[in-house]
């Protein structure tokens, strides 16, 4: 049996990575930070742990948590939107310590702490980005601080392979989806993003470390 772990998976894509992930026959572990969320992860079937990725000492417990297993996928899914705004207006630092901290820096804590497990298995770390944080393929500077925040995380991933090459990193972009931050309009469902990204996640070769994908198969730009 596979080992999975997803950080952050409350709801939508998290959530998602879960159910799949379980059909499939996965033993999956799922972080989500209130206690109705890790209820519901219980009564799917998921091994479900406390953990707020905007807190250092939350974060710090995946380590003991995770002590005895080996996981063959680790996907960091928490993350935040913050504003909308573009270049046309001041981020007020509030909105954007949090978008950072939710985005890049519980990322780069969790790199080091879920590591040794996912080297254990010889597996894969994937990052859920956003096409939002590609430079080359940016169109406008609408969310201009998650797109910042997008572009660090990808660079953290990036160049965060050279020390673990016993696992693959990813960062990948899950297209524009059907949740709370993308809106009944998105033209793509919970279900097909992380079905096309556990497609691309499985042939996805350890060669490929550092790279930026979407869920659809695609190469990102950086």
């Amino acid at each position: 049996m596979r080992t999975a772990l997803i950080i952050g998976a409350s709801r939508g894509i998290g959530r998602e990575f879960v159910r799949q992930l379980l059909s499939a026959g996965w033993k999956v572990f799922a972080t989500a930070r209130d206690e109705m969320s890790l209820q519901a992860l219980k009564d799917e079937g998921a091994h479900a742990l406390k953990i707020d990725v905007a807190l250092p000492e939350s974060l710090a417990s995946l380590s003991k948590h995770l002590s005895d297993e080996s996981l063959d996928l680790a996907v960091y899914v928490a993350g935040v939107f913050g504003s909308f705004d573009g270049a046309t207006q001041v981020p007020t630092a509030a909105m954007f310590d949090a978008t950072m901290h939710a985005n890049v820096l519980g990322a780069m804590q969790a790199i080091p702490q879920v590591a040794p497990q996912v080297e254990a298995a010889k597996g894969k770390f994937v990052f859920i980005t956003s096409g939002m944080g590609s430079i080359s393929e940016a169109e406008s500077s609408m969310g201009w601080v998650y797109r910042a925040s997008k572009a660090a995380l990808n660079m953290a991933v990036h160049s965060a392979r050279n020390d673990y090459p016993n696992m693959t990193l990813v960062t990948m972009n899950p297209g524009w989806v059907r949740t709370d931050m993308g809106g009944a309009q998105a033209p793509t469902s919970v279900a097909q993003s992380v079905s096309g990204m556990l497609s691309v996640i499985e042939k996805t070769k350890a060669s490929e470390s550092g790279s930026f994908q979407s869920y659809d198969g695609r190469k990102m730009g950086w």
